[in-house]
């Protein structure tokens, strides 16, 4: 057997490390099977060879992927050493079903590594049975509740989710709707009403109900079906080493699991506006409101402009509101209206909507700005309503003829001593002061100057363009500055939420600027950040100890306003001070 010098070597290595351990790529999934909502890690582990970059995840219909980041270990066993290196991704499913994430593929050094496909099964979210519900099984659940059976086309309803969490969640958070179906419904922003949760017994358990209103407003008829709506959220409780001993919780963070809530499907019927004694002018208004009308100047002259202002107040669609038209302004010009919206509730149905109409009379026999009528139709007594404004006195006068201005003369003036003109005048003997030469204006220094301004334009458009470019390729920097804005401002709004003794507000918005700046430093998505990454990953980035322990207290205070808010505006002043710390030594950071 012939040995080269190659050989010799490789035998040399295996003999003082103990053994050569051949190079591997594989792929694996922490779960091959989940419901839709929830979320699944894809780890690609590389044994005895590290690629350059982490490796690039085809396009797959209906799944998105996250990097998250790589993860290495090395272990020394008996004289054997061992090293590998894993990439993780977050997979987020877009709808149920079956998918395959084909077989991947890594060039490295020139050896080609290629890894097993892998089947990922996606099931619908479905409503726990109402057995599990009544026996308090569940950690968190989720109702739908609809206030009518029966709506009519164009009425405002709301409908409100019900989250109910049990008495041993320690922590809730990253709570996102997934699913929020409302076919035949127009549906507005979704709001929690201030001072509404409460607690129930259910079972051996007790919960907090978190409401959660749905602004909703009919626009199809025949039977219409609401949800099942669908949401996915994170929630901590206790371990099972931790028990149910308060003392211990205290010191324990318990254990973190994604859950995924689901309603059952709401069905309404919508019916169609009866066509009986429905006013001529009716515009479409479903609701209960009142009017208001104005208008001035009211002595004018044919030609000039009235304001008629209209105010209609009350509570329904405010925003589907159009001003009707009046048939009996036939002597007047109109304009298009401009309309301003002012809502009094957190939903939008509640407030007033103004229009403002110039128009003119077409003339002086106008004596008056006709009745102004407005009719609605009201679903909680199912009738036809409209409402009248009374004429508003006019006083037009005719546009007259302005007289032609006159020329006074003297009071000897006659064409009997009127001087005669003279045709030619004697040569001016004498020329008086010369005028002073000027410089000419292509020769002023404030004209040359002037010229450079287009170059300095086109130099100055250039340094920004090559800052924008720069900028675009840079989303990391990108980001930085976008954080940078959102924290500054929601300083400001943490400062006010203290003044004003919201704690809600202020430590709602305080968790989220912690999710924002971390997960900027840290290159992840703002959502996935808990207050585990603070030791986790915060110190590798060269964060303080001091700067961990102001990040844990302020996680910690957030967990807590949920169950023992803090009620004194002084106490919500240090906690914003100390935030303005924090995110101060956070930015300081080298990411």
């Amino acid at each position: 057997m012939r040995f080269t010098l190659k050989t010799l070597a490789v035998l040399l290595v295996a003999l003082f490390t103990g053994a050569v351990f051949a190079a591997s790529f594989t792929a694996a999934l922490d779960r091959d099977a989940i419901t839709l909502g929830e979320n699944v890690t894809l780890s690609l582990k590389f044994d005895g060879v590290q690629p350059s970059d982490a490796p690039a995840i085809p396009d797959i219909a209906g799944l998105q992927f996250q990097y998250i980041g790589p993860s290495s270990s090395f272990t020394f066993i008996n004289g054997q050493t061992s090293s590998s290196i894993t990439y993780n991704y977050t997979v987020t499913a877009q709808h149920d079903g079956q998918f395959t994430i084909p077989a991947l593929r890594a060039d490295i050094n020139g050896q080609p590594f290629i890894s097993l496909p892998l089947t990922l099964t996606v099931s619908k979210v479905a409503a726990p049975p109402a057995a599990n519900l009544d026996a308090g099984d569940q950690v968190a659940f989720m109702k739908f509740v609809f206030p009518k059976n029966k709506v009519y086309v164009g009425e405002a309803v709301v409908g409100r989710l019900e989250l109910y969490l049990r008495d041993d969640v320690q922590n809730f958070g990253n709570f996102q709707l997934t699913a929020s179906p409302t076919d035949g419904f127009n549906a507005g922003k979704n709001a929690e009403p201030p001072n509404q949760r409460r607690r129930v017994q259910i079972g051996n358990h007790s919960y907090v109900v978190i409401p959660i209103a749905v602004p909703l407003t009919a626009i199809q008829t025949g039977q219409l079906t609401l949800g099942p709506f669908t949401a996915s959220a994170v929630v901590v409780t206790p371990s099972q080493n931790q028990g149910g001993d308060p003392f211990f919780r205290m010191f324990n963070q318990g254990e973190q699991k994604q859950v995924t809530l689901a309603t059952e499907p709401f069905t309404v019927e919508s019916l169609p506006l009866p066509e009986q004694n429905k006013p001529a002018n009716f515009s479409g208004a479903v609701g209960d409101f009142m009017l208001t009308v104005s208008a001035g100047p009211t002595t004018l002259t044919v030609g000039d402009p009235i304001t008629v202002r209209v105010q209609i107040s009350g509570s329904g669609a405010l925003d589907a509101i159009t001003l009707p038209t009046q048939d009996t302004w036939n002597n007047f010009k109109t304009y298009p209206p401009t309309t301003k919206l002012e809502t009094t509730d957190q939903l939008g149905f509640q407030g007033t909507k103004t229009f403002e109409q110039i128009v003119s009379p077409l003339n002086s026999d106008v004596q008056e700005l006709p009745p102004f009528t407005f009719s609605f139709f009201n679903p909680n007594d199912g009738q036809y309503h409209t409402l009248t404004q009374p004429a508003t006195p006019l006083t037009v006068h005719s546009a007259g003829a302005s007289a032609l201005p006159t020329i006074a003369g003297g009071k000897n003036s006659s064409a009997d001593n009127t001087a005669p003109l003279q045709d030619i005048l004697p040569i001016k003997e004498n020329l008086g002061a010369l005028e002073t030469k000027t410089v000419p204006l292509v020769a002023r220094p404030e004209f040359l100057a002037l010229q450079s301004l287009p170059l300095i334009a086109i130099f100055a458009a250039f340094v920004w363009r090559k800052r924008a470019d720069n900028l675009a390729n840079n989303p990391r920097l990108r980001r930085q500055r976008a954080v940078a804005q959102l924290v500054n401002g929601g300083l400001g709004d943490l400062n006010k939420f203290a003044a004003e003794n919201k704690s809600n507000e202020f430590f709602a918005m305080l968790f989220r600027l912690l999710q924002e700046q971390l997960g900027e430093r840290l290159d992840c998505p703002a959502t996935s950040i808990t207050e585990a990454d603070v030791d986790k990953r915060l110190i590798y980035i060269g964060a303080t100890p001091i700067t961990l322990e102001s990040l844990r207290e302020l996680f910690q205070l957030c967990n807590q306003a949920r169950y023992a808010p803090i009620q004194t505006r002084q106490e919500l002043t240090a906690v914003a001070s100390k935030f303005k710390k924090v995110v101060g030594e956070l930015q300081n950071l080298k990411a």
